[in-house]
């Protein structure tokens, strides 16, 4: 018996399979090894692969035959080839053949921990860690809620929910056109359409919001904060963005997009960072825009309670400095710039701009540089160019999409040298508390969103025993 038939016998009884399953799968590679008349070290896997297809297209075996040389074909090419083999097998479980993935191919891992049931009906949506979702099937990717019975695919609420091209090939596109690659280029090189390319930038862009809410706009204490508008050109006219963000930590907060540059598109950037700000003596630096101070002043504001009918009154919040930056400048360079107070004293506006950042002025730049990474990164943003966006929303979905693979996929030198430890690799979202790691473009899409929580329905009289138990169980 040759050194080579021994080691396979031995890991086919290391595996715990039957004797008559060694006899097969020996039997195979022996085959193999005399149709070739070599070595079954030193076949290759596009060897393997043709002997795949002569027993399907040429031998016409039958389904059992094929099944048990396959097998045997892919145990002798792991053993041979790759010189190690897995002692452990979890029931149900299939090797996968040499010749058919490439060898840095992993399968991914299910788990049902991290995603919430889908099902709008049942009491356990929108929960996730709780016990209730379990594996359906490995091969289909599926899981199943034991609250209400129902199955869903492992990709439900993410953006790779129902595509028909591979996940690798969407999250490269995606991944390109976070970093500035024109779509036509992304045309030419992978073969599709442009219409694909934009459907793809809109499965990015939504989730890109849902994966924001939940990381970034829980309430807490950011520090100091700017937000600057910016003009964008569009095929038959002209938009306004409007970008927020934290200055120590280089965080986009929020996002908004409008046609002019008015009140309602600061107000709608506001109530978004309202959203997630907790009261906190804060300094807010703005453009010379008169709209911009004045909606900050009329969204950081808490209702008061009276108990009274109407309206309740709102008091705004205290110890919030705005700070407005006003530049003059003639065609192509600034040669003025003025600071004015929007809000508080400036015995308050100037404590708070110095335990934000020490010495220096109040500026804009933070919000200036996030404008033009934008700028840099979007074909659709150049000043000058030919791939102007058709659709106000296509702009509110790159938006989001760059907006939130800025905060959690590259990391950030000036963040690096600040870091406690030298040479750490931080992201805005580790500097800010979010989490603890440097996404991928993978892990980002792959997010799953629950969708909101199970609200008990309402109704009159005294509750039933079951429906109690299912608040308390669910809703508690």
């Amino acid at each position: 018996m040759i050194p080579l038939q021994q080691r396979m016998i031995e890991d086919i009884q290391l595996r715990g399979l039957s004797e008559r399953i060694q006899e097969m799968y020996v039997r195979a590679v022996r085959q193999l090894a005399e149709h070739y008349h070599t070595s079954p070290a030193r076949i290759t896997e596009e060897e393997l692969r043709d002997s795949f297809l002569s027993l399907k297209n040429v031998k016409h075996s039958s389904r059992r035959a094929s099944t048990i040389a396959l097998c045997g074909l892919t145990f002798g090419s792991s053993a041979f080839n790759r010189g190690e083999v897995s002692l452990s097998r979890k029931r149900g479980s299939r090797p996968t053949p040499l010749g058919m993935l490439p060898s840095t191919t992993r399968r991914p891992v299910m788990d049902p921990t991290t995603v919430g049931c889908p099902n709008l009906a049942c009491p356990a949506r929108g929960q996730t860690g709780q016990g209730n979702l379990g594996i359906h099937a490995r091969k289909d990717k599926r899981c199943v809620c034991t609250a209400c019975h129902t199955t869903f695919s492992a990709t439900t609420g993410t953006a790779l929910y129902r595509l028909r091209p591979a996940a690798a090939t969407v999250t490269l596109v995606r991944a390109l056109l976070a970093h500035g690659c024109p779509p036509p280029a992304i045309v030419a090189a992978f073969g599709c359409d442009e219409r694909t390319v934009a459907r793809w930038m809109a499965r990015g862009g939504r989730p890109g919001q849902a994966v924001q809410e939940p990381r970034v706009e829980p309430p807490r204490d950011l520090g100091q904060g700017q937000a600057e508008e910016s003009r964008v050109k569009q095929q038959g006219g002209v938009v306004w963005m409007a970008l927020a963000r934290m200055v120590s930590t280089r965080l986009w907060w929020a996002g908004a997009v409008r046609e002019p540059r008015d009140m309602p598109l600061m107000r709608r950037l506001m109530e978004r960072v309202r959203a997630w700000a907790l009261h906190r003596p804060r300094l807010w630096g703005t453009a010379g825009v008169g709209a911009s101070s004045r909606a900050m002043r009329e969204t950081l504001r808490d209702p008061v309670q009276t108990g009274t009918h109407g309206r309740p009154r709102r008091r705004p919040w205290r110890n919030v400095g705005i700070a407005q930056v006003v530049q003059r400048y003639p065609p192509r360079r600034v040669v003025d710039v003025a600071r004015r107070i929007g809000e508080g004293t400036p015995a308050r506006v100037e404590t708070l701009r110095r335990r934000a950042h020490g010495d220096g002025v109040s500026t804009t730049a933070s919000s200036e540089r996030l404008h033009a990474t934008f700028r840099e990164r979007w074909a659709s943003l150049t000043r000058r160019g030919r791939a102007r966006a058709r659709h106000t929303l296509t702009l509110q979905h790159g938006m989001s999409l760059m907006g939130t693979s800025s905060n959690c996929c590259p990391p950030h030198e000036r963040l690096r040298a600040a870091a406690p430890a030298a040479g750490v690799v931080r992201t805005p979202a580790m500097a800010a508390g979010l989490t603890d790691q440097c996404w991928t473009v993978r892990e980002l899409l792959s997010f799953p969103v629950p969708p909101p929580r199970w609200p008990p329905p309402k109704q009159r009289g005294r509750r039933s025993g079951a429906r109690q138990r299912l608040m308390e169980r669910w809703y508690a």
